[in-house]
Order: C-alpha cells, then structure tokens, then sequence
C-alpha cells in the first residue's frame, strides 16, 4: 500500500501536536555511609523532611536529617543490600499505610503489609502515616463512654470515646491483660478496635492474635505489629501507621479504640534513631523532641463533632515503669499529654489484687461526663471509701483498740477491694456492673463472709438473669435507675440473699 503525500503529511502533523516538550528530571544522589540501619546521602537538594527516599533493590527510607551538605535517612527493613555510591532516588511522597475494612481481622507490619498468612489485603485506598491533629474547633466534647467492662475502671476511671486515656505501672502488672478486657468487651458495642504492638516479642504478638481470634475480637480489631526483632526504624513509625488506620474510620463517622504497647519502646526506638543520626542527646540520652513524638500522635485522639463526621478515636496508650517511678522522663511526659492514668501497682498485683489498680494515683479528667447516669450515682462514694479504707487499714497496723465505726469502715473496704477484683478476659455488661455496686453501696454485703463475697457475686447474677432479667434490660435501655426499678432490685436482692442463706445453712 503507498500512501499519499498529503496523507503522510497529516500523520506528521498529528504527531508534531502530540509531541510533548516536558522535560522530567529526575534528582538522584548518592549513599555516603551505611550501617545499622541508618544512611548519609549526598545530594538530594530539594529533599523534605520525612519524604521517602528509593534506595535499589526496592528498598525505601525517610528522610529525618537534612543537614547543610548530605541526609540522615532510616532505612524501612534490612540495609544488608545497600551498600556506599548506590543510587537514590526522590520519591515526593511520605510514608503510606493502606486503610479501610479490608484490615479488620488482619496482623500487619508498620508499612501495613500482611504477616497473619491470610494472603493479600485488598484495599486500595492508602493513609500518610502522619498528620496535623484536628483542630480545636472541629471537635466536639467528650461525653459518651467506652465501656471497659472492668468494675474498677468503669467505676473510678471512667472512659470516653476521644479520651487519652495513659495505662502506667511496672512490667508484668497486667497492663497489656487490661486493654485485651477492653477490646472483648467492644463486642457489639460498634467500636472497632486496633492493638498496636511496639517492641514486643514476636510469641507474645502471636499469643494476643489467637485470645482475640479465640474470644471472637478479631472481626472488629486490626493488629499492627513491629516485634522486637525489627529494625528501630519500624518501630518508630509503627504506632503512627495504627493511627492512621484508625483516622481513616473515625472520618467516616465511626468509634474507634486505638491501644499503644508500649510507647516507652516507641521512645527506645526513637532515642536509638536519633544518637546514630548523630542528634544531641539530652535527659537521659532522649533526643530534645521526644515530647513532641509522643505529643502529635496522642493529640489525634479526638471525638468530632456531628458536622465533621461525628467518629471519635480513643487512645490508651501504655507506659512501662521502672521500681514504680512514675517521675521519670517518659512517664511524666505522657501524663502530661494525656486525660488520666490509671496506675498499676506491684504490691497489689503480687497480693493477688488483679486488676491491680491504685485508687489513690489513677484519675480520669474525664470523669462522670464519660459515665452512665446510673454508674455515676452509684460508683461516686467508692472511690473515698477506698482510699479512707487503705488509710485506716495502714494505721489499724499499729493500734488494737479500734472504735467501732473504724472497724466498721475497715470491714466495708475489705468488701469493695475483693468485689473489684476481676478475672481476666471476663469484662462485665454495664447493667451488670450497676447490680453489683448497688449492692454494695447498700452495704448488703456486711453479712457476706469477705471468701464468700466472688462467690456471692456470680450467684447473684446467674439469679438476677434467671429470674430478673428485665431489670438488666430496663438499665441497659434508660441507663439509670427509678424508683420503682430500685424497689425491684431490693425485692430481688432480698429473695436471692434469703436463697443463699437457705443454701448455706443446708451445707
């Protein structure tokens, strides 16, 4: 076939108007230096802070010093592959984690790629890792709670759905078994939930997974795991990543539990980072800013307003302690961020107080805006109760002529501090609570031998369901309690009380 003069002139022409003169450009630099897991880059003029840098091999890094003539990075994974004068590469984007539905049920590592052996996650939609909190404005007050289903926090620290709310004490406390109570009893309530898991080992990421996956939790929860095995820099941005995941749902109008385990790691990571990047160490070698580390990701906890989507985020971050030293460094800078804490002790733990929570250092800012109409009325007088108890019970040591009124209130803390006490991974109903601290607050336990008392409490539940369970369906409709509910609660508690009585005498 000969084609045409004209027709050919008419190809070129239509190739001389799709011709493109944009140039693209490319900057490259190179590596200078590498090692434990941190890279100096020569070049790269217009590089940002925090931008990712592409090494070879797929390998990619941020970009955290940029100093006058070369660029501190820290290598996301191994840097076994990178070796001195390999290219990089400006990429003009920060670190991404992929969002959405897709990750319920899922255990993912800080770039929020699957490690559960599930196969792929299919979400297209990706989140940057970090971003400004919401403005002041945009937030609305916090004023609905998160139930915890532990009696002791639900009544004397409560909750709410946008809380900071600092989980503190020494190790092998119970801190981390307190947040999987809180993450069991979401099931249901519409809440979903991510565990971030900072500096743990790999098994105990493993055995957290199958609790959740065994009790039913995992369809509502995402793990977001940076082990202790891995490398500084995933840990570092591990609990922004989990953050992220839980933005995207919050601004679709939808609750969110966010736990941080533990953020004392986070610190680690972030101090070991910043001395090989060669920054000037400060109170105890910590870097300058790890205030503000700490400081911008708890501040994305918020609950917003209806017009900007109504969703909330709630962080309880964990801080692990040394000896129960609660002013040290870290800890007294998360205190300040956050909207209470609720501090673990050592003592309680080991004399067999679990959850092993210290009335007298734990506080909620919160407080009875973020609690049931019912609890409120009820779990007010517990707390001075238990801290006049401790009291007295610490001067009763030294004394043997005790008044009667003294002995009396001894008795009464004696029943509180054992009615707390909980079993794990058995979070109660907010209905059932409210039954237990009536009866407690009535002082209908004074008969009830302080061993019977666990044994009374699940006796008179399994009752109540049986043969008053409308009482619980009336409290967990109208959340509070009227006159005539509270004449059929006593009408209940006397016939069970008078039951059990029978029981015991026949044994």
């Amino acid at each position: 076939m000969i084609l045409k003069p004209d027709e050919i002139s008419s190809v070129i022409k239509k190739q001389i108007a799709a011709y493109s003169s944009k140039l693209e450009i490319d900057e490259a630099g190179s590596v200078i230096q590498v090692g434990d897991g941190i890279a100096r880059v020569f070049g790269l003029k217009n590089a940002m802070n925090g931008e990712l840098l592409e090494f070879p091999n797929n390998v990619y890094g941020i970009a955290l010093n940029l100093d006058e003539d070369s660029i501190g990075a820290v290598i996301m994974g191994s840097d076994a592959s990178i070796k001195e004068k390999d290219p990089v590469k400006l990429t003009g984007r920060v670190a991404e984690v992929s969002v959405g539905d897709a990750l319920l049920g899922r255990v993912v590592n800080a770039l929020g790629q699957p490690i559960d052996n599930k196969g792929p996650i299919l979400s297209e939609k990706t989140r940057k890792i970090e971003r400004i909190a919401p403005g002041v404005i945009t937030r609305r007050e916090v004023n609905v709670p998160l139930q915890t289903g532990i009696k002791a926090i639900d009544a004397m620290v409560p909750i709410g759905r946008g809380q900071r709310q600092l989980i503190i004490g020494d190790r092998q406390t119970g801190k981390t078994t307190l947040c999987l109570d809180t993450i069991l009893n979401q099931k249901g309530k519409d809440v979903l939930c991510i565990y971030v898991a900072i500096g743990q080992k790999g098994s105990t990421v493993a055995r957290i997974a199958k609790t959740l996956e065994d009790k039913g939790a995992m369809a509502y929860t995402t793990i977001v795991a940076a082990t202790a095995s891995e490398s500084a820099p995933l840990q570092y941005i591990a609990p922004y990543a989990g953050c992220a995941i839980g933005e995207e749902w919050m601004d679709a109008g939808r609750d969110v539990l966010i736990i941080y385990d533990d953020l004392s790691k986070h610190a680690v990571a972030y101090r070991a980072l910043s001395l090989l990047l060669r920054r000037p160490p400060g109170r105890e070698a910590y870097p300058g800013d790890v205030f503000y580390l700490h400081s911008k990701l708890l501040e994305r906890a918020a609950c917003m307003s209806p017009e900007y989507g109504g969703g909330s985020l709630t962080a309880l971050p964990i801080i692990e302690t040394q000896e129960g030293d609660i002013s040290a460094y870290i800890p007294t800078n998360v205190i300040s961020i956050t909207d209470g804490q609720i501090y673990l002790e050592t003592e309680l733990f080991n004399n067999g107080i679990r959850p092993a929570i210290n009335a007298g250092f734990s506080v909620s800012r919160v407080g009875g805006a973020a609690q049931v109409k019912a609890m409120k009325k009820l779990a007010g007088p517990i707390r001075i109760e238990l801290a006049q108890y401790r009291e007295l019970a610490a001067f009763s040591q030294f004394g043997s002529d005790l008044s009667q009124d003294t002995l009396d209130r001894l008795r009464h803390g004696e029943r509180i501090v054992e009615l707390l006490k909980q079993p794990q991974y058995h979070p109660l109903p907010v209905e059932q609570q409210v039954l237990i601290l009536y009866v407690l607050t009535n002082k209908y336990l004074s008969d009830i031998p302080l061993e019977e008392i666990q044994e009374f409490d699940q006796r008179f539940l399994a009752f109540i369901h049986e043969a008053y369970s409308h009482i619980l369906t009336e409290i967990r409709e109208k959340k509070d309690i009227s006159d005539a509910l509270e004449l059929e609660i006593k009408t209940a508690i006397d016939e069970f009380k008078e039951q059990y009585h029978a029981v015991k005498e026949d044994n």
